[in-house]
């Protein structure tokens, strides 16, 4: 990796959307959303984007997706293939816990994500949004409607990873055509839109871990939630229907623990990337010294600590060859 001095390194925006409609992003950042569109377009193919965008907005529309308006004005202003499918992309792999905060005050959850498409370490924002619960700060890109990241104040913080492909066959590609049919045929919400949702209008950590135990998805999951008090932590290991809740202190990164499902393998040695995280969580300090070799690697884009009880959030942006931003401070003492 490249040895970059951190003061050479591009800030993360911090945009104010409170009172906007979220589209005003993509607006307020049209330089970030014009890369994200040209990086999904360079890592998929513009044909594939084009068929994708197609099936996607059918889907959305077919679900009567709360998003799905949204989403049209991003492909709008985009005016080029992509908006659609990169909104509904899930393949990024993550490592992610929740435990008592070493400092005795409320609960801290360790996350980074991984995603092997170049750009969004180096043009990852933070987004201040508002729900009928409350504000929230939510990392992200201009032009994502849903929340993969996020921190909402003195209520919780929250983050998705990916569980295995569902495995049914010898043939992995047979195993995915199976997968997006069953995909295809259900109208729940997808999880990133599912965990928006939440921290949209739930007002604790009891709302969210129910709300996200018991809503139907179009897919699996596995949420980690963080609450305000030390005992507040959980991962949910969600099948479509069906929830596995593992009490904090707790790890997640890509396969199932809860629950015996087969599946296929979803990133770079995920078991590693687990255990190292169950072997650090407790007692690293407020930084990024745990971001080491499993839970870093080529294809890491994100690193995140959250206290929502202190009101806390640090980010940084990470691309192939090493870190792609500055360290973004969010509640931190000084």
């Amino acid at each position: 990796m490249v040895n970059t001095p951190m003061v050479d390194l591009p800030e993360i925006p911090h945009h104010h959307m409170i009172d906007l409609a979220p589209v005003a992003l993509v607006q307020a950042d049209a330089e970030r959303f014009r890369a994200i569109i040209a990086a999904g377009t360079d890592h998929y193919g513009q044909r594939t984007l084009a068929v994708g965008d197609a099936i996607s907005r059918r889907w959305l529309a077919a679900c009567s997706n709360p998003y799905a308006a949204e989403i049209e004005a991003i492909a709008a202003i985009a005016g080029t293939p992509g908006a659609f499918l990169l909104n509904l992309s899930y393949e990024w792999t993550c490592t992610t816990s929740a435990t008592a905060d070493p400092s005795g005050t409320g609960n801290r959850m360790l996350r980074t994500l991984d995603w092997p498409m170049q750009g969004l370490g180096k043009n990852v924002v933070v987004a201040t949004m508002e729900g009928a619960a409350g504000i929230y700060k939510n990392v992200t890109w201009p032009g994502f409607a849903g929340v993969a990241t996020a921190m909402a104040p003195d209520r919780f913080s929250g983050a998705i990873n990916q569980p295995p492909m569902r495995k049914w066959s010898p043939s992995c590609w047979l195993d995915w055509g199976i997968n997006r049919c069953r995909l295809w045929r259900r109208r729940a919400l997808p999880p990133m839109h599912a965990l928006r949702q939440v921290f949209d209008t739930c007002r604790t950590y009891a709302e969210a871990k129910k709300a996200l135990s018991e809503m139907p998805l179009a897919m699996p999951a596995f949420f980690t939630l963080s609450g305000t008090e030390p005992d507040e932590g959980c991962v949910i290991e969600r099948e479509e229907e069906a929830a596995h809740v593992r009490e904090a202190p707790a790890s997640v990164a890509n396969h199932w623990i809860a629950a015996d499902i087969p599946g296929r393998y979803r990133g770079i040695e995920s078991h590693a990337r687990f255990k190292l995280m169950e072997s650090l969580r407790d007692v690293v300090p407020d930084d990024f010294s745990w971001v080491q070799s499993p839970i870093l690697n080529e294809t890491t884009r994100l690193a995140v600590v959250a206290n929502a009880k202190l009101g806390m959030l640090i980010v940084q942006g990470w691309e192939a060859d090493g870190p792609a931003t500055r360290i973004f401070r969010y509640g931190v003492p000084a």
